[in-house]
């Protein structure tokens, strides 16, 4: 089975790696990252192929700009989703996980989500966004998740 994981900057790849970590070898990991991240490859323990796509959104992109990368982001994910072909995408967050998910829901990958630890009254933009179309949605903290009747909460990944 082929897992794409999503990887975002920071916190999120932390979070991310673990559960991968806890997932083990049962799966052919792939993993893609944004452009701007220079400390997320350095920390992939279950080996597999890395694919990089800009980064559609900072906290200081204009508008205009984050629709472009947007965009781009969205055109160069279809290369990557036809050639791994995944079972599944998951994913905690960054907004380069938006156009990954949905192309690859439409292609017929299972998308699993998991809110960021940070969140704990409320969900992300991003999980705002996939909270829609997710096929899992995990959430870290149990008051998200009586809040939204989708979501499951198991636990914390940090």
């Amino acid at each position: 089975m082929k897992m794409l994981v999503v990887l975002g900057e920071g916190g999120h790849t932390t979070e991310l790696l673990n559960l991968v970590d806890l997932l083990g070898d049962r799966y052919e990991y792939h993993y893609i990252i944004s452009d701007k991240d220079n400390l997320s490859a350095e920390q992939i323990k279950q080996a597999g192929p890395l694919h990089i796509l800009p980064r559609p959104r900072g906290k200081d992109t204009a508008m205009l700009k984050a629709v472009y990368l947007t965009f781009l982001a969205t055109i160069r994910s279809i290369s990557i989703l036809l050639n791994v072909r995944p079972d599944a995408i998951l994913s905690t967050g960054p907004a380069i996980a938006v156009p990954v998910s949905f192309l690859g829901k439409l292609l017929g990958a299972r998308v699993i989500f998991v809110e960021t630890g940070s969140r704990i009254c409320a969900l992300s933009l991003t999980g705002r966004i996939m909270y829609r179309w997710a096929d899992l949605f995990f959430v870290q903290w149990p008051q998200l998740a009586d809040q939204l009747p989708k979501a499951v909460y198991a636990g914390r990944l940090i």
